[in-house]
């Protein structure tokens, strides 16, 4: 761990600090309906699609209906995508002639990117088409962004509102998001990132002869408008499967930075969209105040952990901390931290192979991943994950201080708190359970490239991520199996809407109240005491939940390399 090392780390918290607010007053502004100034150009757009779908934007929705809107779009969007890949042999812009992907894995893929969670058990470039990539990958990118975004803001409603039946329009909030977010961002850091090297064509792969003479073939094609948005959207799944640890998705110095920057922006933004739309700004921030010493945590844990090595390592003569699978242009810190960013936010797409990090390093991802990527999050659901534990927080601090739990001016009762505990408890019993049905059943066991506790974590780790709708892999596992490809579809699916759900119901109910006066018995919300509480609660929950399945897998590791014994 060197001062240069923590230089970087600062440097991108800072950046990630002030963009929150200049983001989040303009998504404020585009989710309230006001004029920006991007609105000469695009309110045209938005009255077109209005008119093409027959949306009423002034008509707003129920949350019973507008979680109905929001599963008929995602249905409509598994279906399209499934059906691309499975007739992808007839389709055009398929230079390669790649073949129709098979059943499960199509099954498995379309779900994956229909929920944000991007998991591969594919090669992009050896299995997609470049019409599957784009019209198929890289608009769900768009559209499970836009969705997360759109729960979020429904939810955001919830609190805002008094004595409110509707919480906005689905259809809406999509197209806005789409429109006035994603797109104008994705578009320049777009041309930003084909500048850094990263290629975009519809062009064949290149033929090259190497230096010692041998016959290579290079794949190339639209990839730098899908990284753009995957990085955004804190999608994960890249053109090539080694997504951000590829050279054609990730460059440079520059290229790692601004990938990073997009990974966390708009999660971030989300907060103080909340702030605003309450009508307290400081309570955005001591939400943010929470992802960040969680976050900070996890990178210090994981840098020093991959910085430091184990006694394995140097036993052998390998100083200089653990260098195996990290992408040698950024060195450890980078590596680490953006693992640390991706596992935070639910994006898949790390720029180091987290097979290839110590037990303890590793451990940080699946940490982040087991709490919900509430750490910043991904777009829209780290905002809303994040407030299904603030209301079980306000709960027990209600106990604390004798009556009614309530939060921003809304009394908290039974019915949230039951549902935030619904939406939170899917988490573990979808990971721990097909994880404990992994390590017995003999196909999937077949599947594991490591014995011991390290294979352990290989299935805890892909289930976990599955379910997080993370997208990333610690590697050493066969993931494309009709098993995996079945168990991991459905834990994706539970991971998404049965979180999704019971947090419009909550949405719905906070809405229809009144909203209360802060008196002498209201319990703090912006300091450090709430910060500190609510940290706790989360520590705990994850704590209570994932603890026995952890010193199972990484902590056994840990002390295993720490002694010099080996699985």
């Amino acid at each position: 761990m060197t001062v240069f090392g923590w230089a970087q780390i600062i440097l991108f918290c800072a950046i990630v600090v002030a963009l929150a607010p200049l983001l989040g007053g303009y998504m404020t502004r585009v989710f309230s309906g006001e004029r920006t100034f991007l609105s000469p150009v695009l309110q045209p757009v938005e009255a077109g699609f209005y008119r093409l779908a027959g949306v009423d934007k002034n008509h707003e929705q129920h949350w019973l209906s507008y979680a109905i809107a929001m599963l008929l779009f995602n249905a409509g969007g598994f279906f399209l995508l499934y059906g691309l890949m499975r007739l992808q042999t007839l389709l055009p812009f398929n230079p390669a002639d790649q073949s129709a992907v098979a059943p499960d894995l199509s099954f498995n893929t379309a779900m994956s990117f229909v929920t944000n969670t991007n998991w591969q058990n594919y090669g992009g470039e050896s299995t997609m088409s470049y019409l599957v990539q784009m019209l198929g990958l890289t608009s769900q990118n768009f559209l499970s962004a836009a969705t997360g975004i759109a729960l979020a803001m429904a939810l955001v409603r919830g609190f805002a509102r008094t004595s409110a039946r509707t919480v906005g329009n689905f259809w809406v909030d999509v197209v806005r998001c789409t429109l006035y977010v994603l797109l104008p961002i994705c578009i320049p850091v777009a041309l930003v990132l084909i500048w850094q090297g990263i290629p975009q064509t519809l062009g064949a792969s290149i033929d090259a002869t190497t230096l010692e003479g041998a016959h290579q073939t290079i794949a190339v094609g639209p990839v730098a408008s899908q990284v753009v948005i995957k990085m955004l959207g804190t999608n994960g799944g890249g053109f090539f499967n080694a997504n951000a640890a590829h050279p054609f998705e990730n460059p440079t110095a520059l290229s790692n930075l601004i990938q990073m920057v997009l990974i966390f922006a708009l999660g971030a933004a989300m907060t103080n969209v909340f702030g605003r739309m309450v009508g307290n700004q400081r309570q955005g921030w001591a939400i943010l105040a929470a992802m960040g010493v969680l976050f900070l945590a996890g990178v210090a844990v994981c840098y020093w952990a991959e910085a430091n090595g184990t006694t394995l390592l140097d036993s052998l003569g390998l100083a200089g901390g653990n260098m195996e699978g990290k992408e040698v242009r950024f060195g450890i810190v980078a590596s680490a931290l953006f693992a640390v960013v991706t596992t935070a936010a639910s994006c898949g797409a790390v720029n180091a192979m987290h097979d290839s990090f110590t037990a303890l390093g590793g451990m940080i991802p699946l940490i982040n991943m087991e709490l919900g990527e509430i750490v910043i999050g991904g777009v829209g659901a780290g905002l809303y994950g994040m407030l299904l534990f603030v209301i079980v927080t306000m709960f027990i601090a209600g106990l604390m201080v004798g009556r009614t739990p309530e939060y921003v001016g809304k009394k908290i009762d039974a019915r949230e708190v039951k549902m935030a505990m619904l939406a939170i408890l899917v988490l573990p019993l979808v990971m721990l359970g097909w994880t404990a049905v992994a390590v017995v059943y003999p196909p999937a066991v077949a599947s594991m490239g490591n014995a011991g506790p390290h294979g352990f974590s290989e299935v805890l780790y892909a289930f976990t991520s599955q379910a997080a709708n993370n997208g990333s892999a610690f590697a050493g596992l066969t993931g494309n199996t009709l098993f995996y490809n079945l168990t991991g579809a459905v834990t994706m699916f539970l991971g998404r809407f049965w979180m999704i759900v019971p947090a419009m119901a909550i949405a719905g109910a906070l809405a229809a109240k009144r909203k209360v006066a802060v008196s002498s018995g209201t319990f703090p919300t912006t300091g450090v005491l709430f910060v500190g509480l609510l940290i706790g609660v989360i520590l705990i929950v994850g704590g209570l939940t994932f603890f026995p399945a952890l010193a199972l897998g990484p902590i056994v590791e840990h002390l295993a390399m720490q002694s010099g014994s080996l699985f």
